[in-house]
């Protein structure tokens, strides 16, 4: 697609305050494919006084017309899906099957969702004497990551506008040109002028103005959690809400009981799943010590099988911000089993599958969020020492638990200190609230939970 030189407010495409331009680099190539404006402070300001004004209007519309705008969205998503995992794949790195099913098929159907929940939801219910309305926040300030450039957007904006709300959206700088067919695709979806507005940018500017922002409401922020704790201090000032998605070193616990290679190769595959740019990738495997080395031997296996078939990571910074960990996980001491820093390629931002082994939980490569293809495996002694492995992080996001028995694995599931947990490979479910427990974030994502976070409560009594 061609980019946009402008930006997208108040139902229209206008010129940027600015002259300063984003270069959209392509990280297989490493070759620029785009511009788009650098938003200021006055160019989220405009947005933001479009989205006010569009308030009243838009959080009147009836359910029913707001249900049918959403559906309207899916639909231009779901024929314009060739074009958006293409534009994907050009700005994330993604391999173009990869972009297909999941970047531009996820959010077809997380917006479709949305579109029955704004038709069926209950925003009136009577409690005894009173009756209980929900009723949108407001403006909307959501500020997405760009590991699932479409997902983040659809959904924080489709939950916004079934809400009732208007939003102000500024993407990640790296994969804008994705956030312009988003709003080009809200414009043929026929939402009304002001009610969806697009500002790029990069972080410390568009970003910041917008959490800043006296007339945002709340904010919506997927990313680093260093990033959240500044925006969830600059919301409290203000007495703003936020939504924050963060960090993620989740566990893959393996019990005793459970089919073990089964277990060991789908943990590989997630973890290499989209480079590893993901916040919720069971990154930290947990083994019983008397199959660790049955369990290691499989996951460098599984990894080997990787090397051609994962893109790279988005950028040159993150390239060497993952193999400084790779690097730092040698130096303490862990055991390379698969890949390395070295580049696997001359060109482009890539990283090699890497999977590493006798790795301690205080280990930094076992504690800090690396967001690339690495795999770390630890070993437990007992169920008790699983639990407080899986647990002994600052994060508590997502992760697995495996074994021969549901049962036995909900039971332990149950005890993780973590917002999302999968039972022997259970798939992904748009409607399960997604978000996490301590310090990966506040709120959460996906289905009625999704809703609520841009809903607030009143009540009548009689």
């Amino acid at each position: 697609m061609k980019a946009h030189d402008g930006m997208y407010i108040d139902g229209e495409w206008r010129p940027a305050a600015g002259r300063d331009t984003i270069e959209v680099v392509n990280p297989v190539d490493e070759q620029v494919i785009g511009h788009v404006p650098a938003g200021t402070a006055e160019d989220v300001d405009t947005a933001v006084r479009a989205a006010r004004a569009a308030f009243p209007g838009w959080a009147a519309t009836a359910p029913a017309e707001r249900a049918a705008r959403l559906a309207a969205l899916r639909d231009v998503l779901a024929a314009r899906k060739d074009e958006i995992a293409e534009t994907v794949t050009a700005e994330l790195g993604a391999p173009l099957a990869f972009s297909q099913a999941v970047h531009a098929g996820v959010p077809v159907l997380v917006a479709g969702s949305y579109a029955e929940l704004a038709a069926t939801y209950a925003f009136e219910e009577k409690v005894g004497n009173s009756t209980v309305y929900q009723e949108p926040v407001g403006v909307v300030g959501a500020i997405t990551p760009w590991n699932y450039p479409l997902h983040q957007i659809v959904a924080k904006v489709a939950p916004a506008l079934a809400a009732g709300c208007t939003v102000v959206l500024k993407p990640a700088e790296d994969t804008p040109l994705t956030a312009q067919l988003f709003a080009e695709a809200v414009a043929e979806a026929g939402v009304p002028a002001g009610v969806f507005n697009l500002v790029t940018g990069l972080g410390p500017v568009a970003g910041q103005a917008l959490a800043e922002h006296p007339d945002v409401d709340l904010v919506s922020f997927t990313g680093s959690t260093a990033v959240g704790r500044r925006i969830g201090a600059t919301a409290g000032a203000a007495v703003k809400r936020v939504a924050l998605e963060l960090g993620g070193k989740s566990a893959n616990v393996i019990l005793p009981s459970a089919d073990l290679a089964k277990a060991v190769n789908v943990g590989v595959a997630n973890v290499m799943s989209n480079s590893g740019q993901t916040c919720s990738a069971w990154t930290r495997m947990l083994v019983p010590a008397d199959r660790y080395d049955e369990a290691v031997g499989l996951a460098a296996a599984a990894a080997a099988k990787y090397g051609d078939r994962i893109g790279p990571v988005v950028n040159a910074k993150q390239r060497d911000r993952v193999r400084g960990y790779i690097e730092k996980g040698v130096a303490e001491g862990a055991r390379l089993v698969a890949g390395g820093p070295e580049s696997p390629r001359d060109q482009g931002y890539f990283v090699s599958p890497t999977v590493f082994a006798d790795v301690t939980e205080q280990m930094t490569i076992a504690q800090e969020e690396i967001f690339g293809p690495v795999l770390t495996i630890l070993r437990y002694e007992d169920e008790e020492d699983a639990l407080r492995i899986a647990n002994g992080t600052v994060y508590g996001l997502a992760g697995a638990v495996w074994a021969g028995e549901e049962s036995e694995a909900v039971a332990f599931a149950r005890r993780l200190d973590t917002g999302q947990v999968d039972i022997n490979g259970g798939r992904f479910n748009p409607l399960a609230p997604f978000g996490g427990y301590k310090q990966s974030g506040v709120g959460r994502e996906l289905g009625t939970h999704g809703l609520s976070e841009y809903l607030q409560t009143k009540s009548l009594q009689f």
